[in-house]
This record gives structure tokens, C-alpha cells and sequence, in this order.
């Protein structure tokens, strides 16, 4: 009986020992759910790791001597007593009050954009300006003029009469993307020209940003501050890819908390040139005010995207078409309209006096409306806001 027992034990216990270790490797075999986690481990390379460049000069050196500093300067009329601002006290004894006048000053950067002595600032560095004094890298400077300027995308033109001016290389602001090394150069604080750097942290800020009217603005890391409103952003090759203009900024001296905005240089070029062409910035209207669909009407409504007519104004080239509030737009000349602004932004872009084909849904049913694009109307005064700082 025992020499049988040790005859059948040894193959059972091998037996067991082999079924508890198939199950420990294999323990989806007998139905038992695996812990077994599966990490990707790059292959060996013989090749070297990306590097970047150990030096960014040479893009300093292409870019700094097109952008220069600015100091604006502004008489105010002061009450020699703060009672005399008292709307009931002038009631009574009027306007004609002694004021003291004092000087304002500014500061603010500019981008050379052409040897003729052209550049591009923002509009709110030199807003009310009874001076403008442009200081270039070179140790010159010049008093300049305003050309021009474009409250609704923060742009202002200005000229200067220099002989052998440098120019800053345009480069291709759609062909940027998030995560490329950015430079920005400018004037913070008065310090003088200085240029920091970080990376684009975002695109197409003009969703969520309310900073301008028309502006898709570049979000970059770059410490920006006062001062360098109006300066450059460019890439590593010293090319303009933006114009900086506004920050995120808590403190009550409005430093930099990596959170700052340009404006892409493709959207300064274009107002740029219509402001030296024809004075002002001329873009096209429709009389429609938009907003997004919520997730419920698209899902009502059965699209993916549109952008809905809140409004029409009596009297626009929408009510003449046909339109009417609550139709859905889907598409402008056959672009999607994927988002309010950037349909807006489309329409303003045609030429007054063009057609644009509007496809709508109306009550579930498709239209197509032909409209010819008016003339936006001057924009309002706009009200004042707490954030962001535009620096």
C-alpha cells in the first residue's frame, strides 16, 4: 500500500507544483483575470536625442534691432481740487475752474516692419498721445506719427522718418503649433530692450479671451510685462510671428504670470495694410448677432456644429436676405461654421458689396440665403474690464 502511494505521490505533487505555476503565468487560462501590466519601452538607439539649440542669438540677433522702445507722452487736465470733479459742485459754479496741467508718460514697444519706417504697435499704448517718441536699438531715435489705428484688434499704425532702417522678416503664424520655442522682445518695465522666452502654450485664444473683437491671439509662457505691449514675438529664427499685447496678472504691478498674448502676425499684417490703404480698417457686416449651440440644441438639431442667429438688426443685409432669429447656421460660402467669432470673423474678412452664400436650418427644414455683405458699423465705446491687463 505505501510503495504504492509513493508511486502515485511524486507525479501528483510535479503535477500541482506545474498546475500552480501554468496559473501564476497564464492566469486567464483557468478564467482568473490578469494583473499583469504591459509597459512600451523604447527601442535602444544608436542615434543622438533631439537636441535644441544651445544658443538662441542668432534669432536675436535677426530680430532685436527691428523692434523698438516707445515713450508716449500725454498732457491731462488735473482739478486743482478734487471738488472741482464734483458734477453738483461744477453744477453750481460751472467749467471755468482752475485745472493744472501735467505730463503722462508711457511706456510701450513698436515692430519695424518696413525700410520705408513703417511700424506696428498697440493701439492702447498709443491711445490719446500727444507725443510719440520711437527709440530704436541703435541709439537713434525719432518722433513718430500715428497712420492709422484699429481699436478692435488693439492695432495701431505709426511712421517715422529715418534713413537705413532695419525690418524685422515676416514669418507664418498658420504654421505654428503648440509647444514651439517662442522669443519675445520689448521694453518691460523701461529696463530697455529685453527678450525672454518660452514655448506657445495655446492658439485661437479668441474663444474664452475677450481681449478684441477680431483677434485669434497666440498663448505663450514668454514673460511678458508693462512695456512690452506692441513688441515682438517671434521663432527661433528671428521671424515675427506675433505682436505681444496683453497678459493674465494679479499682482497690482501687472507681472507676468505666464499667461500672454500676441496677436498673430498674418491678422497685423492685414490690418496694417488696410490702414496705410485706406486710413481705417474696412470689413464686412452682416447685422447678426450668434451664439454657440449648446450641447442640447445641437443634439436637438441633430448637428455636430452651427453657430445660432440670436438677432437681425432691422434693416441689415441678413433681413434682406431672409434671415431670422432662431435659424441655424451651418456654413458660410461652404466653410462649417464651427464657432460664433470665427464665423463672424469670415464674414468680415469679404469685401462689402460681395455676395456670401448662407446655408441655414430652419424648423429642421435646410435654407440657402444670398446676402450682400455691408459695412460693420464704428464700434462702441468699450466698457472697462478688471482683467486681463493689456500691457
Amino acid at each position: 500500500m505505501l510503495k504504492a502511494l509513493r508511486f502515485f505521490a511524486w507525479p501528483l505533487v510535479v503535477g500541482l507544483l506545474l498546475a500552480m505555476l501554468i496559473i501564476q503565468r497564464y492566469p486567464e487560462w483557468v478564467g482568473i483575470p490578469s494583473h499583469e501590466v504591459n509597459l512600451q519601452q523604447a527601442p535602444i538607439s544608436i542615434l543622438p536625442q533631439r537636441q535644441g539649440p544651445v544658443s538662441y542669438a542668432s534669432a536675436v540677433v535677426a530680430a532685436a534691432p527691428a523692434v523698438a522702445n516707445l515713450y508716449t507722452t500725454k498732457v491731462i487736465n488735473k482739478a486743482s481740487n478734487p471738488l472741482l470733479d464734483d458734477p453738483l459742485f461744477r453744477r453750481f459754479f460751472g467749467d471755468n475752474m482752475p485745472r493744472q496741467r501735467r505730463m503722462e508718460s508711457s511706456l510701450g514697444s513698436a515692430v519695424i516692419m518696413s525700410h520705408e519706417g513703417y511700424l506696428l504697435t498697440n493701439n492702447h499704448v498709443t491711445a490719446g498721445a500727444d507725443q510719440i517718441i520711437v527709440a530704436l536699438k541703435d541709439g537713434r531715435d525719432a518722433l513718430a506719427r500715428v497712420v492709422g489705428s484699429d481699436p478692435e484688434t488693439d492695432l495701431a499704425v505709426l511712421k517715422i522718418d529715418l534713413p537705413k532702417l532695419p525690418a524685422i522678416t515676416l514669418g507664418r503664424s498658420d504654421d505654428i503649433a503648440v509647444g514651439d520655442v517662442v522669443l519675445a522682445i520689448g521694453n518691460p518695465f523701461g529696463v530697455g530692450q529685453t527678450v525672454t522666452m518660452g514655448i506657445i502654450s495655446a492658439t485661437g485664444r479668441y474663444q474664452d479671451q475677450k481681449l478684441n473683437t477680431y483677434a485669434d491671439f497666440i498663448q505663450t509662457d514668454a514673460a511678458i510685462n508693462p512695456g512690452n505691449s506692441g513688441g515682438a514675438l517671434v521663432d527661433v529664427q528671428g521671424n515675427l510671428i506675433g505682436i505681444n499685447t496683453a497678459i493674465f496678472s494679479n499682482s497690482t504691478s501687472g507681472g507676468s504670470l505666464g499667461i500672454g498674448f500676441a496677436i498673430p502676425v498674418k491678422l497685423a499684417q492685414e490690418v496694417m495694410e488696410a490702414i496705410i490703404e485706406h486710413g481705417q480698417v474696412i470689413r464686412g457686416w452682416l447685422g447678426i448677432e450668434v451664439q454657440q449651440l449648446t450641447p442640447e440644441l445641437a443634439t436637438s438639431f441633430k448637428l455636430d456644429s452651427g453657430v445660432l442667429v440670436a438677432g437681425v438688426y432691422n434693416g441689415g443685409p441678413a433681413q434682406k436676405a431672409g434671415l431670422q432669429p432662431g435659424d441655424v447656421i451651418v456654413s458660410i460660402d461652404g466653410v462649417t461654421a464651427r464657432d460664433g467669432r470665427a464665423a463672424m470673423n469670415q464674414v468680415a474678412r469679404v469685401h462689402p458689396g460681395e455676395n456670401v452664400t448662407i446655408d441655414v436650418l430652419r424648423n429642421g427644414k435646410p435654407l440657402s440665403f444670398k446676402a450682400p455683405v455691408g459695412v460693420r458699423p464704428p464700434p462702441a465705446p468699450p466698457a472697462p474690464a478688471a482683467t486681463p491687463n493689456k500691457k
